[in-house]
């Protein structure tokens, strides 16, 4: 295993990390700074790419552009450097913001908000004509990973205050979600279930807030290792690189390195052997 620690702009809460396939680098985002990053590997140089409101997470756009989910329930198109706004806002997430999104198969986009004193979190899926519809409401705290199988029938949802990650059966031609059950109860775990992937071989990979580890799970549910950092808050994964063989893994609390070590908030890169996937792309009409 090799663990490099690659970019550091001490992140107050670095998430949502993405590989660019057409670009060949990786982007990332500062949430409550409202900071977008991006890393090429081939020079081996980092720099802030975006700044404007919270980024609760974002998905790569066919065409290449950022699709970007933002503070209020705000979502906007990022290409080249110009916001297109498609949703300026959600009744009800006024005091909230978007917390970790993924694309579905179809191009649709699944993005979970947090709560607010008077409203809960929310699951929402994004449908490629840009309409919105509430999939789970009133029953979710703090909104996080999410991934599917990859026979694309099961679709994985990281529900943060519950210390559970989720499965559903998923319908690729509908999107809709049926038959929920747990998929793992990491009550007695180290840490908070956070972002999450799923590998080639149908392996799931949840960060761990305050747990110091990325945690790999057979899917079964069977743990199978934990990957352990020098940072208290480990908080996304994805894969990157040109064979998918590069883990780029997130970490939080940069404000405050005593609390959460040195590193915190830094970028890193892990080799471990294992072979990922490209995540899906979404297809969502904007303007």
């Amino acid at each position: 295993m090799t663990l490099e620690l690659i970019a550091q702009f001490d992140c107050v809460t670095g998430e949502g990390p993405l590989w660019h396939p057409d670009e060949e680098v990786v982007y990332w985002t500062d949430i409550p700074q409202g900071k977008l990053f991006r890393y090429d590997p081939k020079t081996g140089q980092s720099e802030q790419v975006f700044s404007g409101e919270q980024i609760g997470g974002f998905t790569i756009q066919a065409d290449g552009a950022l699709l970007l989910f933002m503070a209020r329930g705000a979502i906007a198109e990022w290409r080249n450097g110009n916001l297109t706004t498609l949703i300026d806002s959600i009744p009800g997430e006024e005091n909230s913001r978007f917390n970790d999104v993924a694309a579905d198969p179809a191009g649709r986009v699944f993005c979970g908000t947090m709560p607010s004193p008077n409203y809960p979190g929310t699951l929402y899926r994004l449908d490629t004509d840009g309409s919105l519809h509430k999939v789970l409401d009133r029953t979710v705290g703090v909104s996080n990973g999410i991934g599917f199988t990859p026979d694309r029938k099961q679709m994985y949802y990281t529900i943060s205050m519950d210390r559970k990650i989720y499965r559903f059966d998923y319908d690729e031609a509908t999107g809709a979600l049926t038959n929920q059950r747990v998929f793992v109860d990491s009550t007695n775990e180290p840490g908070v279930p956070d972002g999450m992937t799923v590998d080639a071989a149908g392996h799931v990979w949840s960060a761990r807030w305050d747990g110091f580890c990325l945690t790999q799970y057979s899917p079964t549910g069977r743990e199978l290792q934990r990957v352990m950092f020098p940072t208290k808050k480990v908080s996304c994964v994805t894969f990157g690189g040109p064979d998918y063989m590069d883990m780029y893994v997130t970490t939080a609390g940069g404000h405050d390195k005593t609390e959460n070590g040195p590193a915190a908030g830094a970028l890193y890169r892990v080799r471990l052997g294992v072979k990922g996937v490209p995540e899906f792309r979404s297809r969502v009409k904007v303007g």
